[in-house]
C-alpha cells in the first residue's frame, strides 16, 4: 500500500546519490552486497537485545537497498544483480524475526515462526508470479523499473520495514506487532494466489 509513496519521496536523492557514485564506478551489486552484510548484523544485536543498534543496522541495509536499485537504473539493470538483489532481500527479511527469537526464546519465538510462516506465503506468491508474468511477458505499469514484477498486495517493502522498526522501538511488543502484520501478510498472500492464479488462467491456452 505504501511502497508507490515511499519511492515518490525518496526517488530523487537515492538518483543524485548512484549519478555520484557512478563517477566514483562504485558497482550496483557491491552495495547490494554490502547493504546485506550490514543488515545481518542486526541478529546478533537482536539476540543480545541491543535493539537500538540492530535497528540501525536495518535502516542501513535499506538505504543501502534503494541505493544499488537507483545505481542499476543508471548503470543497466541485469539479471545477475536483479537475482542478487532479491535473493539477499528475503534472507535478510528472514532473519529480522529469527534475531527477536533469540532475543527472547519464550515470548518471541512462537510469533516468529509465525511470521516466518507468512512471510513464506508472500514471497513465494511473488515470486512465483514474477516467473510466470516474464513468461508471458506481462507488463509492470506500477514498477517498471524493477528487475522483476511486483504484483500488488496490502504488505510489500515499506510495511515490512516499518514493522521491524516498530519491533525494535516496541520489543515487548514484537508478538502484538508480529501477529498483526503477519495476519496482514497472510491476506497479502491469499489475494495474490487468488489474483495470479485466475490471471494466468485467462492466459493459458489449452494443450492439444
Amino acid at each position: 500500500m505504501l511502497d508507490r509513496y515511499a519511492i515518490a519521496v525518496i526517488r530523487w536523492p537515492l538518483k543524485q546519490a548512484a549519478v555520484q557514485l557512478t563517477k566514483w564506478r562504485v558497482k550496483p551489486d557491491t552495495v547490494t552486497l554490502s547493504g546485506f552484510l550490514i543488515g545481518l548484523l542486526a541478529v546478533p544485536a537482536l539476540a543480545l537485545q541491543m535493539y537500538w543498534l540492530a535497528l540501525v543496522f536495518i535502516i542501513i541495509n535499506r538505504l543501502f537497498d534503494g541505493l544499488d536499485g537507483a545505481l542499476a537504473r543508471e548503470q543497466g539493470l541485469t539479471d545477475a544483480g536483479g537475482f542478487l538483489d532479491i535473493t539477499l532481500d528475503f534472507i535478510f527479511y528472514a532473519a529480522i524475526p529469527f534475531g527477536f527469537a533469540l532475543a527472547d526464546p519464550s515470548s518471541n519465538a512462537i510469533a516468529a515462526s509465525f511470521l516466518l510462516f507468512c512471510f513464506m506465503g508472500t514471497g513465494a506468491s511473488f515470486l512465483a508470479f514474477a516467473i510466470m508474468a516474464s513468461k508471458h511477458q506481462i507488463d509492470n505499469p506500477v514498477y517498471a523499473n524493477k528487475s522483476m514484477y511486483y504484483i500488488g498486495g496490502i504488505t510489500e517493502g515499506t510495511e515490512t520495514i516499518a514493522s521491524f522498526v516498530l519491533m525494535c522501538l516496541f520489543p515487548t511488543y514484537m508478538a502484538w506487532i508480529a501477529g498483526v502484520f503477519g495476519t496482514a501478510c497472510l491476506i497479502t498472500a491469499a489475494s495474490r494466489v487468488w489474483a495470479g492464479y485466475h490471471t494466468l488462467r485467462t492466459l493459458d491456452t489449452p494443450s492439444s
